[in-house]
């Protein structure tokens, strides 16, 4: 993978799709292998020409647009990007057809998991514009396990090039993105890359390994699928392919690649989800098979110690039943289809493609483990993290370290919560381990005669 690229430029191409926003601006992302610590993340945008205001300065028709991009950490809230591109491009005939202005922007970004708004805005109508928060989990692809990147869709084949001079070039191939993702119409062909990392994994037990691309609809029901074997002879790899989506019906698809070992039946997946918008084509699932969603999801790459780890922190929130039977699954893809369904179902808002109260969930429990571990205790399962992970940060915090008659102690008040609750947590052994002793909560630990629990005696 190239690691650095002209920062800013823009590409034109002819387009028949149209944006639902008036900016006529979307962007996508893909991350690459950089080193142990950090990924390389490009992000893809594309403006709508034909929906930006042309002006005319010194003879010459022109659309000006900017591209605005913040990524800031979501766990401590440092700003890792701040930046702003001016795009400037001649308009040189009256246009017949939409075309789009791609460009791409990349960046080094280390492991977390980071909030990036990304945003375009029309220079000379600065109420038509488009702002996009998206929030992009770098876990570094580089280590002694097979992974696979973000698999990148493209609007044209993907063939050899040696114009190492374009923003699109890398690995001797030259990737034009489409970063609204969607096809159908003039757009009939979905092309890929993605770059394979760590062949050589030594839980790999067979000499040639299986590649599995398939798509499938929003049903899970697959419609494409190939195959392919490779042998392990390089440790990296870049797979690149194609798919005809002509005679596919209106839906939202998700491609998924997967390097199996079969003889051990275990692998990675890496998926994209796209958009097919051909409205004359009648839809029939007769000759099609199901798959099972987990595939592609965050669960489907996870090792069965990960699987175990995930619902560890998991069991706040998890009912009883549930707890019973993860207890009795025994195998990695009982327990991935376990854990994929337990989220699903926690989704406050499935109609985004990422289950936003999942990853707030874990970012809780890792800002937890950063604040409250002690000697003895990883810090999300103290009782102050157990209190943050399920109900959030509190409204205000009362600190009392030290005082002369009582133990250290604290109350956590969160006002938002039965109309105001408060928990109190004291540090009984002098080792900075705060136990919940009393609070308000229904369900919690209730001890009106707290007071007596922290009293030093004389």
């Amino acid at each position: 993978m190239k690691k650095f690229f002209t920062i800013i430029s823009a590409f034109i191409i002819n387009s028949s799709f149209t944006f639902a926003q008036d900016a006529g601006f979307d962007f996508d992302y893909a991350q690459f292998a950089y080193d142990s610590s950090a990924n390389y993340v490009e992000i893809y945008y594309v403006f709508d020409q034909g929906k930006l205001t042309q002006v005319n300065k010194e003879g010459e028709n022109l659309v000006e647009a900017t591209l605005s991009i913040q990524i800031t950490d979501s766990t401590t809230s440092d700003t890792l990007v701040n930046n702003q591109w001016f795009i400037r491009h001649p308009v040189e005939y009256a246009e017949t057809t939409s075309q789009s202005l791609v460009g791409v922007v990349s960046f080094i970004l280390p492991r977390g998991t980071l909030k990036c708004v990304v945003s375009g805005i029309d220079n000379n109508k600065q109420n038509n514009f488009r702002s996009i928060t998206e929030y992009v989990k770098v876990k570094p692809l580089l280590n002694s396990s097979a992974a696979i990147s973000d698999i990148q869709l493209a609007s044209k084949m993907i063939q050899g090039s040696e114009n190492t001079n374009s923003i699109f070039y890398k690995n001797t191939f030259e990737v034009i993105p489409i970063p609204n993702l969607v096809f159908g119409g003039n757009q009939a062909s979905l092309f890929f890359y993605s770059e394979i990392y760590n062949i050589k994994d030594p839980s790999f037990k067979s000499d040639t390994l299986k590649i599995n691309e398939i798509i499938f609809n929003s049903r899970g029901k697959v419609v494409r699928e190939k195959n392919k074997m490779i042998t392990r002879k390089n440790d990296t790899r870049v797979e690149v392919g194609s798919f005809i989506l002509s005679q596919l019906p209106t839906d939202t698809y998700t491609l998924a690649i997967s390097l199996i070992d079969t003889a051990n039946d275990i692998g990675v997946t890496s998926s994209k989800r796209f958009f097919v918008y051909n409205p004359d084509i009648v839809e029939t699932d007769s000759a099609f098979r199901e798959v099972k969603p987990v595939l592609s999801s965050t669960f489907g790459t996870m090792s069965e110690e990960e699987l175990d780890d995930i619902f560890d922190k998991s069991k706040y929130i998890a009912t009883s039943q549930e707890l019973d039977k993860y207890k009795k699954l025994s195998g990695v893809d009982g327990k991935r289809e376990f854990l994929f369904d337990f989220w699903t179902g926690r989704d406050r808002d499935p109609s985004t493609k990422e289950n936003e109260y999942f990853y707030d969930y874990l970012l809780r429990v890792e800002s937890a483990t950063n604040r409250f571990s002690s000697m003895q205790k990883a810090g999300w399962k103290t009782d102050r993290g157990r209190v943050f992970v399920i109900y959030g940060e509190p409204s205000e915090i009362e600190r009392y370290p030290n005082q002369i008659e009582s133990r250290p102690y604290e109350i956590w008040y969160y006002n938002d919560i039965e109309g105001g609750v408060y928990f109190i947590f004291a540090d009984l052994t002098g080792f900075s381990e705060y136990t919940l002793i009393h609070s308000t909560k229904r369900g919690e630990l209730r001890d009106d005669n707290w007071g007596r629990r922290i009293i030093i005696a004389r």
